[in-house]
């Protein structure tokens, strides 16, 4: 299907926040051919962090999109995360052998900033204003339209705006303002979101195979280790000889938590950075008989981050003519390594119904974000769950997570792992207007909504 087969009623889009989510969502819309523009806050379009992974949950919509490949080169295969105990005993393995038996696709891990110069590189450049911080939007449904006023006191107007700018989301907080004012606001959506955990990542220069040899290896080494009172570290080699590694300290009360709130910033070098190293510098690596230390100094400064681990799911997805999507509207504890690809998934079905649109009035596109959030929303759910028990299996120091670990690690039996797996593996959202990708594996994709507009033909399986 060409961008240009049908003149869309959408007539513009504002995007806010330039992250992976806010990208994806450009590339789509330009595959609609609806005119766009994104906002993003800062002065350059710049990812932080450190390893992500995906799988089979996204996979084929890369694979529709033509940059799959693209991100198969920057990744290495992981089919199963190792947790060990500060003298580096193993205490048990979390699985996912299975899932390319299944839906014909490996989980896979790489860093986030060269998944965003992918993701980057289709955008065009003259489509990101930068220095564009949201501060306040109006809804006009009367002149069906919104506008989006920002920091430095320029507006833009269109008829929808998606909030794809992350866990501080101010076009949220704008929404939820208006929402509350007027009394439409539930009150689960008035609290704060909760902090779990303090983390610092990093991201190695190349190393020596040498010294440390699974470097050698084709896939990841997801090593784990839990030690001390609150205290959960690892490292993971990724491709180009490097290792990406992390280092969580537990909030094990909530005041604890909330004094840190105070504190919170995104994704940056911090001062207090330092201060927390030190706690973890002379612990054991996992690899080669190495200390933490022995990686975190051959780690570029520009390329170590701290960040508060916090978690919410949020009720209120849309309204009027904006609408959120990624860790605007739900953000995953990162254990389960899930939350890039449901941000991905909520763009893959906001784009379906959005290329459905008949017009663009407001019975319209709220028609498209109720069937968006129906959707989305028991999805987000499972997943967000799913990361909290992640999150106490792999990192958890309470009395109540060291119970939960032992009872998964060491009296769960393998195949109850898999067919939880299993459960979940069919849950595969394509862009339904683009050439489908071949259905692999003995688990078919879940059934979607068809788009009205267009019936694509299945991309031809490579020989």
């Amino acid at each position: 299907m060409s961008s240009t087969s049908y003149q869309h009623p959408l007539p513009e889009v504002l995007i806010a926040g330039a992250g992976l989510g806010g990208l994806l969502m450009a590339i789509l819309l330009d595959k609609i051919g609806i005119p766009y523009r994104i906002l993003e806050r800062a002065s350059q379009v710049k990812a932080l962090g450190a390893v992500m992974s995906l799988g089979p949950h996204i996979m084929p919509v890369f694979e529709q999109l033509g940059i799959l490949d693209d991100l198969l080169k920057i990744s290495i295969k992981c089919t199963s995360m190792n947790l060990l105990d500060e003298s580096l005993k193993p205490m048990g393995s979390i699985k996912m052998d299975g899932q390319k038996d299944m839906t014909g696709y490996e989980s896979v891990l790489f860093i986030r900033p060269e998944l965003t110069q992918i993701l980057l590189s289709k955008v065009p450049t003259s489509k990101i204003l930068l220095n564009k911080q949201v501060v306040t939007i109006e809804d006009h449904p009367e002149e069906e339209r919104v506008t989006v006023h920002c920091a430095d006191g320029s507006s833009y107007q269109a008829a929808l705006l998606i909030g794809a700018d992350g866990t501080y989301s101010s076009v949220r907080q704008s929404l939820y303002k208006t929402l509350d004012e007027k009394g439409l606001l539930p009150k689960e959506d008035t609290k704060e979101l909760e902090v779990g955990f303090a983390c610092i990542v990093g991201t190695t220069g190349p190393m020596d195979p040498e010294k440390f040899p699974v470097l050698k290896d084709d896939y990841g080494h997801f090593d784990s280790i839990i030690g001390g009172v609150r205290h959960n570290w690892g490292a993971c080699n990724i491709n180009n000889n490097r290792f990406t590694w992390g280092m969580n300290l537990q909030f094990t009360t909530e005041a604890e938590a909330k004094k840190e709130r105070f504190a919170n910033a995104e994704w940056g070098p911090e001062a207090s950075t330092a201060e927390m190293l030190k706690e973890f510098l002379d612990r054991p690596c996992p690899f080669s008989g190495a200390k933490m230390r022995d990686i975190v100094e051959a780690t570029p400064p520009e390329l170590i981050s701290k960040v508060y681990h916090e978690h919410k799911l949020y009720e209120t997805w849309y309204h009027g003519r904006t609408v959120l999507i990624g860790d605007a509207c739900h953000k995953l504890l990162p254990a389960s390594g899930m939350g890039a690809t449901n941000a991905f998934q909520d763009v893959v079905v906001l784009a379906n119904c959005l290329f459905d649109l008949e017009d663009a009035s407001s019975k319209s596109i709220t028609a498209a974000f109720q069937s968006y959030y129906s959707q989305r929303y028991e999805k987000a759910r499972t997943a967000y769950n799913a990361s909290l028990l992640m999150s106490k299996i792999m990192a958890g120091q309470t009395w109540s997570d060291r119970l939960i670990r032992t009872i998964f690690l060491n009296y769960l039996p393998h195949w109850v792992q898999q067919a939880e797996l299993q459960k979940t593996a069919g849950y595969r959202p394509q862009i339904m207007f683009l050439p489908l990708a071949p259905t692999r594996g003995t688990v078919a994709p879940d059934p979607q909504p068809k788009c009205g507009r267009y019936v694509p033909p299945p991309l031809v399986a490579p020989s």
